[in-house]
């Protein structure tokens, strides 16, 4: 899993709107270590990952990074995997990650702990190809060239949809790239598909291309929040992130009664057109539901570490239960809570 420095949808959207150094305080909070006027304290700093348009714009957007008792330091992130990699180096206290960045991390023995968890929709979880491609079926993909990002919920969920196809990855050709270089050898006709989530599906399907088959019914739609436990163990930090979850959920129940208004500072904050940012927030960012990292939450993920496993591309077996801690649980709904839709005219 190695760090790429590239900015999350760099050759997407207009480089001036790209954050291309990790780090930045959020505009609610600025400077780390201030002093608490009424109590005189320091008030601590929670080091958050995330990627771009992501974790920070929806706090902002709803209103949840408002009258903070702590500091948040921001940094940026292509994708999940090399965020995970921060969090094992104790430069990040929590991030944001799809389904499978966990699993690749627990397999290296990274320090790392799921603390959270959203459910959604899998239909931005897709293989893409070229409008005019003369693939039809995920079946035909034997032979062919695919680009996918290694250790990415794409990663997973292209996978899955092979074997339900009767194909192995022994089957074809899988290109691992970061999603800026995938999409310059999609548009170049360098691989014969693409697997990726979303806002990058949506764009995509925008500029011509097509859905050969989604992660619906394939893969469980997971997402986490992902802590260092060094951060868990230390009592002011371990509050600070209890709080923050408690606003990512509010921010995401924001969404799903406000999506044109979140699709608006979104497209704001990434570059990405309205209409797609839209189309992604309908499709499948919009739909997430917080969910309680419980039993299923847990079997479902061991499931895509013994897929792995299985596969031999991560060592050895992972025990996934070993890497939750479920404090913060709540009374959140079960991991199986459907996810949300909107009706034809949201």
């Amino acid at each position: 899993m190695r760090r790429h420095t590239l900015p999350l949808l760099a050759t997407l959207i207009p480089l001036s709107l790209v954050l291309t150094a990790c780090g930045g305080n959020s505009a609610a909070d600025t400077g780390s270590g201030t002093k608490d006027g009424a109590k005189g304290a320091a008030r601590i700093t929670l080091n958050v990952g995330d990627q771009k348009g992501g974790s920070e714009s929806l706090l902002r957007a709803a209103g949840e990074l408002d009258k903070l008792d702590y500091e948040i330091k921001w940094s940026t992130f292509t994708s999940g995997p090399p965020l995970l990699e921060a969090v094992n180096a104790k430069a990040v206290d929590i991030g944001g990650v799809g389904n499978t960045p966990p699993v690749f991390a627990a397999a290296a023995k990274s320090k790392i702990t799921v603390v959270g968890a959203t459910h959604g929709s899998s239909a931005g979880e897709a293989i893409l190809v070229p409008k005019d491609s003369a693939l039809q079926t995920p079946a035909e993909l034997r032979g062919k060239k695919i680009a996918v990002a290694q250790g990415s919920s794409a990663h997973f969920q292209l996978i899955a949809s092979l074997r339900q196809a009767g194909l192995s990855p022994s089957d074809v050709q899988i290109t691992l790239l970061q999603p800026a270089d995938a999409l310059a050898a999609f548009n170049s006709g360098k691989v014969d598909a693409w697997a990726v989530w979303d806002p990058y599906t949506s764009q995509v399907l925008r500029s011509g291309a097509r859905v050969l088959t989604t992660g619906e019914g394939i893969v469980n739609g997971l997402a986490f929040q992902v802590a260092a436990p060094g951060a868990l163990a230390d009592e002011a930090k371990g509050k600070a992130i209890g709080d923050y979850l408690q606003r990512l959920q509010r921010a995401q129940d924001w969404v799903f009664k406000h999506p044109e208004e979140w699709a608006k500072a979104w497209s704001k904050e990434t570059g990405l057109p309205y209409e797609v940012a839209f189309d992604a927030v309908k499709r499948s960012t919009g739909t997430r539901v917080p969910v309680a990292v419980d039993d299923a939450a847990v079997a479902s993920e061991q499931k895509i570490a013994d897929t792995f496993t299985e596969l031999k591309l991560i060592p050895g077996k992972v025990v996934f239960k070993d890497f939750v801690d479920t404090r913060f649980n709540r009374d959140l709904p079960p991991s199986t809570t459907p996810a949300r839709t909107y009706g034809k005219d949201s």
